[in-house]
């Protein structure tokens, strides 16, 4: 769980520093992979926290 939290920051900081580089240098290049990492982030968080859910269900209880 610790190393999930640690990939959320490190890819949090990550497009925040594209957006900041965007801005002093007005290259659309970091806006456009800021984007697609903050799509591509999502879709596995998304992913996890539908297997986390999913373990939760499928727990038969005795």
């Amino acid at each position: 769980m610790w190393l999930l939290r640690l990939l959320a920051v490190l890819t949090g900081l990550t497009v925040a520093g594209s957006v900041v580089a965007f801005l002093f240098t007005r290259d659309a290049r970091y806006l456009q992979f800021a984007w697609r990492l903050f799509r591509y982030s999502l879709i596995v968080a998304l992913l996890v926290f539908a297997l986390m859910i999913l373990e939760r269900v499928a727990v038969i209880p005795v």
